[in-house]
């Protein structure tokens, strides 16, 4: 029987446009952006971000060296924004309706300050709510110093939640970090990033809780 959901942020939550972000990181002076910017597992200052190593103000600064020129941190922002694509209202409603039906729902994401500066804000679902509204716990990469697909990052939720792991489905976009989550015993979903999974995960759910 599934207690919990661990969602994935990006490529699941939302729709996520890697081409957008490389253009505007492109548009800052960073001419080998495509390269930088990998789809599911960031390397060099974007990957010291995204695991802790380097906070956004010093991204901001090692940044403004890599180009040779100042850039300002909204500007930074800016730029990682560009991943956004959109917020579909469906995956909203039915994190609702899983949380009214009980089951636990986790967030555990490779993601940065910046990104999450709107995320947790007033504005991200436009009604007033940031990313909490919908989730029991958050597990973002930067706070917790541990990116997917690394398994502790994964026995760490499982640790922290008291989860067993066949009672819990992980639902992520990568599938290198569905095949890690699943070597340890996770149920798994890997929707493509932008998929509607909401009914397929309703689908999903129905077989796996006669098992």
């Amino acid at each position: 029987m599934i207690k919990t959901i661990v969602f994935d942020f990006g490529g699941v939550i939302i729709t996520l446009d890697p081409q957008q972000a490389v253009e505007r990181f492109r548009q800052l002076g960073l001419a080998d952006a495509e390269k930088k910017l990998d789809p599911y597992t960031q390397q060099g200052i974007f990957g010291d971000l995204e695991l802790g190593k380097i906070t956004g103000e010093e991204f901001r600064q090692e940044f403004s060296q890599l180009v040779g020129h100042e850039v300002t941190y909204e500007e930074c922002r800016h730029a990682w924004l560009g991943y956004c694509k959109e917020l579909p209202q469906r995956n909203l409603d039915v994190l609702k309706k899983l949380k009214q039906e009980g089951y636990r729902l986790i967030l555990l994401s490779n993601t940065n300050e910046f990104m999450q500066s709107w995320a947790d804000s007033p504005q991200f679902d436009g009604q007033g709510n940031g990313i909490r509204h919908y989730f029991d716990a958050i597990y973002r990469s930067y706070e917790v110093k541990m990116m997917k697909p690394a398994d502790m990052f994964f026995r760490h939720v499982l640790t922290q939640e008291q989860l067993f792991p066949h009672e819990t489905l992980f639902v992520d976009d990568g599938p290198r970090n569905v095949a890690v989550a699943s070597q340890i015993g996770f149920l798994t979903y890997c929707p493509a990033n932008g998929a509607d999974w909401t009914k397929e995960i309703y689908e999903f759910l129905e077989v796996k809780n006669k098992d």
